[in-house]
């Protein structure tokens, strides 16, 4: 379940954003090539619009339509000096691997040294984090990429309809590997960005102090906390769903794939996909995977407190985390921005040294991931009769 939506502040966001090429942009026709140091990368109009308008800086001074971005956010929007930029690439795994793809390919941007931050809301596992927290992730786990059965026509002794590909038991690692199931990033970037936002002074709310005392058994003790920022992992699914058999399942799926290294912790419709487009774009040399932030800020649970219904968690429950999680974007992103350009001469300029691996359950960028079956150096032994059932 990546998020709610409230109706009147989700269309309220929709609507500003929605005029900003029209109405609030200058257009420029320049010929010149932009070379962003930090490029934010919005999933849907609340999680832009709430950087239009700051005073940090103003990233509706230059407006740059890219052939291929999303027919709802068909420009990028950057400072007059180019340095930053951001641009949204409408909601789900298709939307935003076409945009950043085009991204990629514009003739606009020279990107070779840009950090890209990934910059959104999510559900967040009441195990691990409360509504409003704001994470950062190692690892991507696209979770849905599984069979996927009823579980009512499944005997008793499973747990979960999800099976991994190619497999029979939710406990195998997939047999059938398409390539984008787990991507992991830098580490000590990671960490960095979590430093910087730690600085920041977290937005809450009343509704949500409230929901969160519903939390009260000892397993959601980090549903009781405030908002605070955190070092853990996104699932990417374009379901949206609810409840504690779907989120354990995801968070078994996490610890399998990852190799019992990762944390599942957030849930979102996009990051793989734009890791798959970034991770392509630095195998032709055109980005740096290394410089790839993954920022996610809790908006809702992912599932009810003990005895809640799953439902109710996902259609009624008045959580109050939408509007906190919307303004703590803003609030830990813009002290991620402003530490990589504070820091650009001494640090950022030519890179923080990825010390763990990146890339993705192939190593298509070279070295060798630290999971996955390539891990034990060798791949899956995949059959025919694999791609015959689909």
């Amino acid at each position: 379940m990546p998020f709610l939506l409230p109706a009147a502040l989700g269309l309220a966001s929709m609507a500003a954003a929605a005029l900003v090429p029209a109405s609030s942009v200058q257009e420029r026709t320049l010929e010149c090539v932009i070379k962003p140091k930090v490029f934010i990368i919005s999933l849907f109009a609340p999680e832009a619009a709430v950087w239009y308008g700051i005073p940090e800086f103003d990233l509706l001074a230059m407006n740059v339509t890219v052939p291929g971005f999303s027919a709802q956010f068909p420009d990028a929007h950057c400072t007059a000096d180019g340095e930053i930029c951001q641009l949204t690439t409408s909601m789900g795994e298709i939307n935003s691997a076409l945009t950043v793809g085009s991204l990629m390919h514009s003739s606009r941007f020279d990107l070779s040294q840009t950090y890209f931050l990934t910059a959104g809301i999510a559900g967040i596992n009441p195990e691990v984090a409360t509504i409003g927290s704001v994470t950062f992730a190692r690892y991507a786990i696209q979770v849905a990429l599984q069979h996927e059965f009823d579980i009512r026509d499944l005997p008793g002794n499973y747990s979960t309809g999800y099976i991994p590909i190619g497999s029979t038991s939710p406990t195998e690692y997939p047999q059938s590997i398409y390539g984008t199931e787990v991507f992991e990033i830098s580490q000590p970037l990671q960490k960095l960005a979590a430093n910087f936002a730690r600085s920041a002074s977290l937005n809450d709310s009343s509704q949500a102090v409230s929901y969160r005392a519903n939390y009260v058994s000892e397993l959601y003790a980090a549903a009781r906390q405030t908002p605070a920022v955190f070092e853990c992992d996104v699932a990417t699914s374009d379901v949206y769903y609810s409840g504690r058999l779907l989120g354990e399942a995801f968070d078994n799926y996490t610890s399998l794939v990852t190799n019992g290294t990762g944390v599942y912790c957030t849930t979102a419709q996009e990051d793989n996909a734009v890791l798959e487009a970034l991770l392509r774009a630095a195998g032709s040399k055109i980005v740096d995977f290394a410089r790839v932030i993954v920022m996610r800020t809790g908006s809702n649970f992912d599932r009810p407190s003990i005895g809640g219904s799953a439902t109710t968690n996902l259609f009624y429950a008045e959580q109050g985390g939408f509007a906190p999680a919307v303004e703590n974007i803003y609030r830990a992103g813009i002290k991620v921005i402003e530490g990589i350009l504070d820091g650009w001469n001494s640090t950022f300029a030519q890179g923080v040294n990825a010390t763990n691996y990146i890339g993705d359950i192939y190593g298509t960028l070279g070295g060798k991931p630290d999971f996955g079956p390539y891990s034990n150096g060798g791949g899956p032994q995949e059959s025919a009769d694999i791609y015959a059932r689909r």
